[in-house]
């Protein structure tokens, strides 16, 4: 027979089993190639779409016009797109491949601090998308449409 604290013991690692896991994000902080400051909390409210993309990917220079027709129609009223550049060259070079590609939403340079912010991704282009509550609650690997994200906010309830 167990004892009492045993017992409680396995009820609370039982407990800790089946109780969901919240991908409740802790938050971010990322500067953009302009100097502006984005973090998760300033867009409560509002579903945020984080894009991993680089400058040398097909599949990211494909989701580019998706992405940013997205970002104009909803701006200011309940979505923002942030795309984070993997590159190895400068931001000077992010910035002119944004303008020549009239990329309208913000461009953050990637790093291992902001990976780790937001997320480990196995391909390019990777987005992550958070809820207005700042609940990460889509990834997707690969690209994505503006209309497979619209469709996805409209089914959410937040």
């Amino acid at each position: 027979m167990k004892s009492g604290t045993e017992l409680l013991r396995g009820l609370l690692i039982g407990l800790l089993l089946v109780l969901p896991f919240s991908v409740q994000a802790a938050g971010f902080s990322l500067e953009d190639t302009q100097g502006n400051s984005h973090r998760l909390e300033d867009y409560r409210g509002k579903w945020v779409l984080v894009n991993f993309w680089a400058t040398w990917c097909p599949p990211c220079l494909s989701e580019i016009p998706e992405l940013s027709s997205l970002h104009d129609t909803h701006k200011g009223k309940d979505l923002v797109v942030i795309g984070i550049a993997i590159e190895s060259g400068s931001s000077r070079k992010v910035e002119d491949f944004s303008r020549a590609h009239g990329i309208s939403y913000p461009v953050v340079m990637g790093n291992g601090r902001i990976t780790a912010q937001i997320g480990e991704f196995d391909v390019l282009p990777t987005s992550f998308l958070y809820s207005p509550n700042g609940e990460q609650v889509s990834y997707q690997a690969g690209e994505v449409t503006r209309e497979s994200v619209e469709s996805y906010i409209k089914n959410k309830k937040y």
